[in-house]
This record gives structure tokens, C-alpha cells and sequence, in this order.
């Protein structure tokens, strides 16, 4: 056949007892959720790998890269079953279809990651090590029985993921931050760093954007709250989205995109790139790491400066870590209103702290005063999400960034989250709603043609 170069070449019959060795012990599965799967015992790793490097020596993989997954399937299973019979191993037909689909993850995907990828209940992917790999669901991890063989495999996972948005990954550059092909975020750190072996973290993305609609399903807000955000997106007014890590920041972000008119342009930054804004009109920048001889870094306070020459009516920055900051803040002070930013803080006051300590890692010696001067005149709202002791996100304040009074930023909570109590199951109780504080920006959301009713602020 064209796509075999030698596919009986050097098959002997050590690989026959292992076969059928894991023949007899492997339980059939059909894999739904990832906890379906069996354990993974070493005889069926080293089968596993036994035939992986077969293949990769019988199939031309220059020729299938065009074929797709079914047409690859089809040939990896002819190669396969040619090889285990070459062989003499017998095997049944669920433990043959769960070989052929994972050394199909093996040469496409990311190995053994690909179930938990393809797992819609799985939010976060967290690999301790090569034998240790943790899921989290509903908002609670769990360990699963995935594991890689050895160090060196889970670095040729890791490897092929970072490489493929031009990133790496090795003992000068141990850690990265990358992308997988779907948005899902990715952090991996190696040794020496990483003391007990390579270890990653992914944030999935959901196959499909969340909506508003959603986030009230889930009880992340009231639907007054998502009115009010969205003629706050459509006025124009400038937004900070503040939370710790795992809040749904980037969930929010994406919802408050979806209000933005599709006849503006939109120019996204970020570090990695990861928002799925639904418009068309979209230019969207991200960061790149210095080379291996540490030169050509491009930073998102570079990004933000290049893309106020770039026509832009709305800038959204996926996290404000550092001196671009200040840049970002000119920005809204200079006419480009509208603009989306989030960054890391427990709570809106804290958003106001972290700016400060942010503008002042530009490098400019401004004066406190005239630090908060910027951020009262240029931020509008903050948006505070949490992620709960019980795993469930929420929008725990929307307040309103007033005015200076002395040195202070005048600020005030527009609607809050109020805990109440533990339900017998764990849930976090309370009452989310308006604080009966009439915004002022409620005169140029309506100018723009949005008016509430009259007792949408009231408890």
C-alpha cells in the first residue's frame, strides 16, 4: 500500500506475551466521562508504545496530513490489526478500539489529555507529574486515573502544545504560558523549577461562548444586573473587571464583548490570547516571549501603545498586570471610552490599590494625587466576580467610581452580594441585588438612548 513503508519489518514475538498479558486484564470501557476509563496499568503502556513506534515507522504521515482524523482512523486500524496479528496477539474489540483511539491521540492530539479535553464537565486540567492528574468539576477537583508513562512523555505533550503557538519550553525558558487551539489556556513549568517533574495547568474554554442568559442561569447575577451592564457597554463607559484567579474574569469579559456594536472596530491585548469576542471587526494582539537570546520581547504596554495608532473604538485588555496600566488609562482619557480591561483584586477597592501600584511600575514618578485623579477620571465601573468556597462564580458587587474628594476616590456599591448562610448541602446562601443607590451614570447610559425603570436600583 502508498501509505505503508514497512510495516513487517522487525516484529518479533517479544511483543505478543504483552499483548495478550493485557488482553486478559484490561476491562472493556467505551469512554464517556474520563472517570469511565480503566485504570492504566504499565503492561498496556508498553503495548501502547510498542505499536506507537511500529506505526510511526509503517505510516507515512506526510501522506495522511490531509485525511483528517476518520481517513487517518481507518489506516492506523489496518496497520494495527496487520501488526497484532503479525504478532499473534489476540485482542478483544473494546481494548482494540482504545488502542487505536489513543495512539490516534497520540499522533494528533495531546495524548493522554485528549478525554479530559474532549470531557464537556471538565473546567480545569491540573498535571502534577507524569502520574498525577487532577480535574476539576463543578467547581471541586478531583484525581483521575489518566497518567502518562514516564517524564519524557508528558515533556513531548508539553512540547508539542507550546510549540504550536511558537512558544517554548526548556532548562533556559522553564516556564510558558501557551494556548491551546481552542482558546483553553495553558501554564506549564519544567525542572529544574518544577522539582517533582513537568508541571501543567489548563483553564478550559467552553465549545461555545457564555451569554448573559447563562451567567443568570447559573445564578452568577440578576437579570437587572445584566440590563444595567449592558446599556453601561453600549454608553460607552469604561469598565474594570476585578477578581482572583478562577473568578470568570475572561467569561465576563467575553459576555460584556457581546454588547459591543458590530460596526465598531475592536482591538483585543493580551498575553495570551484567549477571548472568543463575536464580532467581525476584530484585531487581536498578543504578547511574544524574548528569543532564546533574550531579545525581540513584546510586551502588552508595547501592544497598547501600538494600537492607539491603529484606529481603534474599543481597546480591551485581557489582564493589566503592569506599566501598561498607565497606558491604558491615557487611553480612556483620551477618547477611546468604551474600553474593557481586567485585572487580579478582592475587591473594588482593591481594583483602585492594584491600579496605583500598576501605574507606578511604568516607571513614572507621578504624584498620588495625580494617580487617582487618572484612574477617578478615566473608570466608570468595576465589576467585581468571586469564585466561592461552594465552587460557584458570582458577581459579588458592581460599583461606581465617582469623583475625588481630597486625596480619596469616591466610590459606591451599585449592587452587592450578601452571604446569609451555608445550605445543608454546602451551597453558599444570599441575597444579590440592588443597594438602592441610583447610579450617576444612569444620565449618560440614557443619552444613549437606554432608560431602566424606576425601580430597577431599588432592594
Amino acid at each position: 500500500m502508498s501509505w505503508t513503508k514497512r510495516l513487517h519489518s522487525d516484529s518479533g514475538s517479544a511483543g505478543s506475551s504483552a499483548v495478550e498479558e493485557a488482553a486478559q486484564h484490561q476491562p472493556p470501557a467505551q469512554p464517556g466521562r474520563v472517570d469511565d476509563l480503566p485504570p492504566v496499568d504499565d503492561t498496556f503502556e508498553e503495548i501502547k508504545t510498542h505499536i506507537h513506534k511500529k506505526l510511526l515507522d509503517a505510516l507515512d504521515l506526510s501522506k495522511l496530513e490531509s485525511a483528517g482524523r476518520d481517513g487517518i482512523r481507518s489506516q492506523v486500524t489496518i496497520a494495527v490489526d496487520d501488526l497484532l496479528t503479525l504478532e499473534g496477539a489476540v485482542l478483544r474489540r473494546v481494548e482494540r478500539d482504545r488502542l487505536i483511539e489513543q495512539i490516534l491521540d497520540e499522533i494528533l492530539g495531546f495524548g493522554p489529555l485528549e478525554p479530559l479535553l474532549q470531557d464537556d464537565s471538565v473546567s480545569d486540567i491540573l498535571v502534577n507529574g507524569p502520574k498525577r492528574i487532577y480535574v476539576e468539576r463543578a467547581g471541586k477537583l478531583e484525581l483521575t486515573p489518566v497518567v502518562f508513562k514516564d517524564n519524557p512523555h508528558l515533556m513531548n505533550i508539553i512540547d508539542r502544545i507550546v510549540s504550536r503557538v511558537g512558544r517554548r519550553v526548556d532548562e533556559s525558558s522553564p516556564m510558558v504560558d501557551a494556548r491551546l487551539p481552542d482558546g483553553s489556556r495553558v501554564n506549564a513549568i519544567i525542572p529544574p523549577l518544577a522539582i517533582d517533574g513537568p508541571a501543567m495547568s489548563i483553564r478550559k474554554f467552553g465549545k461555545k461562548a457564555l451569554s448573559f442568559d447563562n451567567l443568570v442561569q447559573f445564578g452568577a447575577l440578576t437579570p437587572n444586573m445584566g440590563q444595567f451592564l449592558r446599556g453601561s457597554v453600549i454608553a460607552r463607559l469604561n469598565i474594570l473587571v476585578s477578581g482572583g484567579t478562577g473568578s470568570g474574569k475572561t467569561t465576563l469579559l467575553n459576555c460584556l464583548s457581546s454588547f459591543i456594536p458590530a460596526d465598531e472596530r475592536i482591538v483585543t491585548i493580551e498575553d495570551s490570547a484567549e477571548l472568543q469576542l463575536q464580532q467581525d471587526h476584530v484585531v487581536r494582539l498578543e504578547t511574544r516571549p524574548p528569543n532564546i537570546e533574550g531579545q525581540g520581547e513584546v510586551t502588552q504596554r508595547d501592544l497598547v501603545r501600538n494600537c492607539l495608532r491603529m484606529r481603534p473604538e474599543r481597546i480591551i485588555v485581557g489582564e493589566v498586570r503592569a506599566g501598561e496600566a498607565l497606558d491604558m488609562l491615557q487611553a480612556m482619557n483620551t477618547g477611546h471610552d468604551g474600553s474593557v480591561a481586567t485585572l487580579h483584586a478582592n475587591s473594588p477597592r482593591d481594583a483602585i490599590t492594584r491600579l496605583e501600584t500598576m501605574i507606578a511600575m511604568a516607571g513614572v514618578d507621578l504624584p498620588d494625587k495625580a494617580t487617582r485623579q487618572q484612574i477617578s477620571s478615566a473608570v466608570d465601573l468595576i465589576i467585581q466576580a468571586a469564585r466561592l468556597s461552594d465552587g460557584s462564580r458570582k458577581v459579588i458587587a458592581i460599583s461606581e467610581v465617582m469623583h475625588m474628594e481630597g486625596d480619596t476616590i469616591v466610590m459606591q456599591d451599585i449592587f452587592t452580594f450578601e452571604r446569609t448562610g451555608l445550605s445543608e448541602d454546602g451551597r453558599i446562601l444570599g441575597m444579590m441585588g440592588p443597594t438602592s443607590i441610583r447610579p450617576h451614570c444612569c444620565e449618560r447610559i440614557k443619552a444613549a438612548g437606554i432608560e431602566f425603570a424606576a425601580d430597577m436600583f431599588e432592594k
